[in-house]
């Protein structure tokens, strides 16, 4: 039987409301797309398995990035982690690549796999125009994969880029197939909200790779489940990480965004993470709004129609109840996943968690 996603279940994040799919697709025009490894089982042998890994891709709109960017930027909220392209995204605030998340030592792969894909597309980079830089980020999967075998190729970055659509799959699929979150099993979540600002309806959604926190520190609609849960998980050397891509139609710049982004943060803090010392808590935000060529056929100044800065706090409000849902989701969706060396991480004990959420009135 399939395991519920949290709102399924019962459990609510804010007042705000969400679009149709709850999943960052409600934002038009965006796509995601997973490639999962997943071959052999029980000891650890380098180069061959077992492999628990992927690749997931988050295409903000149907054209060619290359040749229309989107107004993008990023935060880093601890800095223990990987963003190619950072550089360049922040320089312009722009992001002209397919986005890529995988594990940490399959980033030079996917890197490699959106080049070649971006290259297919723009026969001109690279010789007549600019070459390509890709934005790729990653969590740490090694405590359930082979991580030293390198399993995750350039190839696997085209299977998932064919498969993007609307329908996100959430949990242990993709990126998120390894990822170990709250002691629990983790991955890929992913939540929306309709946001209406003077008139007009934005949305904004959220997609997540979690792999951060102690089962101590699992914190759901301010009830500490964590240390409440019936359960002994033995803890990661690592402290994980976890990225965030947020994506919105509402027309906002570079500037803006970073605000957005940052607000990001708040909901990690509310299913309790402090950002621990060696935890990569990378935010990675972009408008699908006010999008231009990238090499416009008349040379003149390009002028966006913005939101003020005074009509975004509902938007904050927003990406911090996104953000949480979209955590927990990620949890509600994680199913036990035995990796290298039989370690293992079970899913969340949905049941019991329901039972202590309703125990302590939030259902």
């Amino acid at each position: 039987m399939s395991r519920p996603r949290a709102r399924e279940a019962g459990v609510r994040f804010g007042d705000v409301p969400i679009g149709s799919k709850n999943a960052i697709t409600d934002v038009e025009g965006v796509k995601v797309g997973h490639c999962t490894l997943r071959k052999g089982d029980g000891k650890l042998i380098q180069g061959e398995g077992p492999v628990r890994t992927g690749v997931t891709v988050i295409l903000p709109h149907g054209d060619d990035l290359y040749s229309r960017p989107v107004k993008g930027t990023y935060f880093a909220l601890n800095g223990c982690g990987g963003l190619t392209g950072a550089l360049q995204v922040e320089e312009f605030g722009k992001i002209d690549s397919v986005i890529g998340l995988t594990n940490t030592m399959g980033m030079a792969s996917v890197a490699e796999g959106i080049v070649k894909y971006t290259l297919e597309r723009n026969p001109l980079a690279g010789i007549e125009h600019d070459t390509v830089i890709p934005v790729v980020s990653e969590c740490d999967d090694s405590y359930l994969n082979d991580a030293r075998g390198l399993h995750v190729r350039p190839e696997h970055v085209f299977e998932a880029i064919a498969a993007a659509g609307d329908n996100v799959s959430e949990g242990a699929v993709g990126a998120g197939t390894g990822m170990v979150c709250y002691d629990f099993k983790g991955g890929i979540g992913t939540s929306s909200r309709k946001v209406e600002v003077q008139g007009e309806e934005y949305s904004i959604g959220i997609i997540v790779l979690s792999n951060h926190g102690e089962r101590e520190e699992l914190t759901i609609d301010g009830v500490h489940v964590g240390k409440l849960l019936d359960a002994s998980n033995p803890h990661r050397k690592e402290n994980g990480s976890i990225v965030t891509v947020i994506a919105t139609d509402a027309p906002l710049d570079a500037r803006q965004l970073r605000r957005i982004a940052k607000r990001a943060g708040m909901g990690l803090a509310l299913t309790g993470s402090c950002a621990r010392n060696g935890s990569g808590d990378i935010m990675i935000a972009f408008s699908t709004a006010n999008v231009h060529d990238r090499y416009p056929e008349k040379r003149f100044v390009l002028t966006d129609n913005l939101l003020v800065d005074n009509e975004m706090s509902a938007l904050f409000r927003a990406t911090v109840d996104c953000t949480a849902e979209a955590i927990v989701n990620s949890l509600f969706k994680g199913e036990t996943v035995r990796g290298r060396d039989d370690n293992t991480v079970p899913g969340l004990p949905i049941d019991e968690t329901l039972q202590l959420l309703k125990a302590h009135g939030r259902l």
